[in-house]
């Protein structure tokens, strides 16, 4: 059975909604400033590499990966294929489609959780964080480096019965569905967002704030973020400021793509112990041998704390 990427479609259309952003917000809504031109241009030259060397990449690692698992855990016996597990493998009926999208997107939330959480992978991920602007522009800003280790974070689907073929076409989705998240225009989407991840989630997970940071991986849908307490709604009276706390202060492509490898070279080279420099490199981002940098939990605990003492300090004064 032969199946088309969705992303063969969606380039193009990615391409058409950006052009349609830019002209309302440059047209109908310029106080917003929703776009910067040279980081546009930045976030579209890091796309158009993503568009060039993903399928090459994908060819070797993801496709030939993925088969190799499906083959090695689902041998053909009397011309079936059934799983070393000892039930049949999947075909592709309809239910199986939404359960492979199902997994898909399990094991999305926990790659992109593990993006933000060990740094060797944020270095790669931050890539995608590094504009200050929220737009659809920002949505194909894609480091380059991810599609060498996120493959691996989907073997278990074809290991246990799904094809290869069914994985790849749901992860087409999961990034179509991931590029329109990345709007403004979009409000909140009521009884939908018990469900789905929407934009006004998208936007809590792209700030810096420091109540919203770590916050909303799901893919398409938000129920492993409400499962596994990593779910934050958009408050409208908290002014959102987008980016990171680090930004690579440049829009030279190569600078974006490797700032944060730098960073951590530097860091390595600040203590001699080898347990630090581990830890500089596959530690949380943030973390220092020497409380420096702080965390993304340090700084959220730091927060709450202040807030618990200014709650004490305004009873008190008003005794």
């Amino acid at each position: 059975m032969d199946f088309i990427n969705p992303l063969v479609y969606g380039v193009p259309c990615f391409l058409g909604f950006i052009l349609l952003e830019y002209t309302y917000s440059h047209t109908k809504d310029k106080s917003r400033k929703l776009y910067n031109n040279k980081d546009l241009m930045a976030s579209l030259v890091m796309g158009i590499g993503s568009v060039i060397i993903s399928p090459l990449i994908k060819t070797v690692i993801a496709i030939v990966l993925f088969v190799f698992v499906y083959e090695v855990f689902n041998p053909i016996v009397g011309g079936v294929r059934i799983n070393v597990f000892g039930w049949q493998s999947f075909s592709y009926a309809w239910y199986v489609w939404l359960l492979c999208q199902l997994a898909d997107d399990f094991s999305y939330y926990w790659f992109h959780r593990q993006n933000h959480n060990v740094r060797i992978l944020w270095a790669a991920h931050i890539v995608h964080h590094s504009s200050d602007n929220f737009n659809l522009g920002t949505a194909v800003r894609n480091g380059w480096f991810t599609i060498f280790y996120k493959p691996f974070f989907y073997l278990w689907i074809p290991a246990i019965g799904f094809p290869p073929e069914m994985l790849l076409v749901c992860l087409g989705i999961e990034a179509l569905w991931q590029f329109q998240l990345h709007s403004v225009y979009i409000p909140k989407m009521g009884i939908i967002e018990k469900v789905f991840n929407t934009h006004t989630m998208h936007q809590v997970h792209h700030a810096q704030n420091i109540e919203y940071m770590d916050k909303n991986h799901g893919g398409f849908l938000n129920i492993f973020d409400k499962m596994f307490g990593t779910w934050k709604e958009l408050d409208e009276n908290i002014d959102i400021k987008y980016g990171v706390t680090h930004p690579p202060n440049s829009y030279n492509p190569l600078v974006i793509l490797t700032h944060e490898y730098k960073d951590i070279w530097n860091d390595m080279k600040k203590s001699s112990n080898w347990r630090h420099k581990f830890m500089y490199v596959f530690g949380p981002p943030g973390w220092s041998h020497d409380g420096s940098t702080l965390t993304i939990k340090q700084m959220q605990q730091k927060y709450k704390d202040q807030l618990s003492l200014n709650k004490i300090e305004a009873k008190t004064s008003s005794v």
